[in-house]
């Protein structure tokens, strides 16, 4: 299929379901919002967060310790669960199929998998990111890190939900897709530079520099980011050739 295809349609089952997708979009904002607040060396900045890792060899107590392992953990979790539910209107939207109450039930247990998917790459970049400070090029080692360990993560959420995948099988099936359609990803990716960088500006431009990264955050939680998987789960179910529309 044509790429403006793919990103037409995922226009257009965005805007289909933009009122199920901003109630589950309120999970990212609860997900961005819980390190802002909690004592998580941290900051934002374009609608992400960083990690900020000299004020973690500065500060780090068993105290602060317990709070960011706690924040990252309920962070995970609601992005797990808002990636899960976009997941399942655009594989019920393909499909073509009625989400009833007892798919929504069955939520917990996709949610449950993409958390340890999302656990698990969270822990290897901040491993690298931390291991790496000494050195003074942690922040180019701990991109060299992500962007090889992208293959596995980045399709597996939407492989757990779309084939109903076990997390070893996810991540197989991610890396072979990404891999075959590349294509795929340079899409995805131009897509979201594209989008958060003119929105970033406009919010600049409006509001100032400081106001601008907390409107953004929430902007991009409630708007962006549901797009943004919204075309990965419809780039991803491009595969299935019965599925093609």
């Amino acid at each position: 299929m044509p790429r403006s295809n793919i990103l037409k349609y995922a226009a257009g089952t965005y805007l289909s379901n933009i009122k199920m997708l901003l109630l589950f979009s309120l999970a990212f904002v609860i997900a961005f919002l819980i390190p802002v607040f909690a004592s998580f060396p941290t900051y934002n900045d374009a609608g992400a967060i960083f990690l900020r890792t000299a004020s973690i060899f500065l500060n780090l107590n068993i105290f602060s310790t317990a709070i960011i392992v706690a924040a990252l953990f309920f962070s995970l979790l609601f992005l797990s669960f808002a990636i899960v539910a976009i997941n399942v209107i655009v594989k019920h939207g393909r499909t073509r199929t009625r989400i009833t109450r007892e798919v929504f039930e069955g939520l917990e247990k996709y949610t449950a998998k993409v958390f340890a998917v999302l656990l698990a790459w969270a822990v290897i970049i901040i491993i690298a990111n931390v291991l790496s400070y000494p050195t003074g090029y942690s922040g180019i080692i701990t991109a060299i890190v992500g962007l090889a360990v992208t293959p596995f993560f980045f399709y597996a959420p939407t492989s757990i939900v779309i084939d109903d995948n076990r997390l070893a099988r996810a991540l197989d099936a991610s890396t072979a897709f990404f891999i075959k359609r590349f294509d795929y990803f340079l899409l995805w990716l131009a897509v979201s530079i594209a989008l958060i960088s003119f929105f970033d500006f406009v919010f600049i431009i409006a509001t100032g520099t400081l106001a601008s990264r907390y409107i953004m955050l929430v902007f991009n939680s409630l708007f962006i980011m549901p797009f943004l998987i919204v075309l990965q789960s419809e780039l991803y179910m491009n595969r299935f050739s019965l599925l093609k529309r």
